[in-house]
């Protein structure tokens, strides 16, 4: 076994059903109850056309321009799985098009987050399977690897291990960590509810808003 081109195993992964459970709320939401921490940066963006995604992580690390792990990657995918494919954010080559997306749609490919570029957009567009990808290119890619499937990666930061929960939705992608999806499932319907609550505020007339003054004086502010 060689490290940068080897394949593992995944050893766990988020059940299906709790990850679905986070199709039903806001990225946003899920990412200030976890401190607004962790992001997977602006630039991974929707290439479908509507939809949220949610599903365990198989994640690839693959050489800049080339997708022979990501090829192999969709190959061992299990139903409703999220290839995560950290690529560099090379932009240069295009790591997947029409052709590799009717494949991962026929094995039911819950979803992808390429951190690097797609062709053929409009496929993409209208198959809509959830594709987040940091832009698009019509160059192909190269075949030949190396690469990895099944180990920790990193996307500007935020770090993605086999089998965590990815979501995404048009705010952008988040990974919560394997062990806290319980938790931060909890934290995020409990911060749902408070803004059902506060919305229905706002609506009425009754929200109070004294704290933005109070917070103004707290912190040093000259006010009239």
């Amino acid at each position: 076994m060689s490290i940068g081109f080897r394949i593992l195993n995944r050893k766990r992964k988020v059940e299906p059903e709790l990850a679905s459970k986070f199709l039903e709320l806001p990225v946003a939401n899920v990412s200030d109850s976890m401190w607004r921490m962790t992001a997977g940066g602006p630039l991974l963006r929707p290439m479908h056309k509507s939809g949220q995604m949610a599903g365990p992580a198989l994640t690839v690390k693959s050489r800049p321009g080339d997708n022979l792990m990501l090829h192999k990657a969709i190959d061992m995918a299990e139903p409703g799985d999220i290839i995560v494919c950290d690529a560099g954010g090379d932009l240069t080559n295009s790591l997947m098009g029409e052709l590799m997306l009717a494949h991962a749609v026929k094995r039911k490919v819950g979803g992808f987050i390429l951190n690097a570029a797609i062709r053929d957009a409009l496929a993409f567009l209208d198959v809509n399977l959830p594709v987040f990808a940091a832009g698009v290119s019509h160059r192909g890619p190269y075949k030949d690897g190396p690469g990895e499937i099944n180990v920790p990666i990193a996307i500007d930061g935020m770090i993605i291990e086999p089998g965590d929960l990815v979501i995404g939705d048009w705010d952008g992608v988040l990974a919560v960590p394997f062990e806290n999806v319980q938790e931060v499932l909890d934290l995020t319907i409990e911060k749902q509810k408070a803004e059902v609550n506060q919305m229905a505020e706002f609506e009425l007339g009754t929200s109070d808003r004294s704290w933005v003054d109070e917070t103004l004086k707290a912190r040093g502010c000259k006010m009239p």
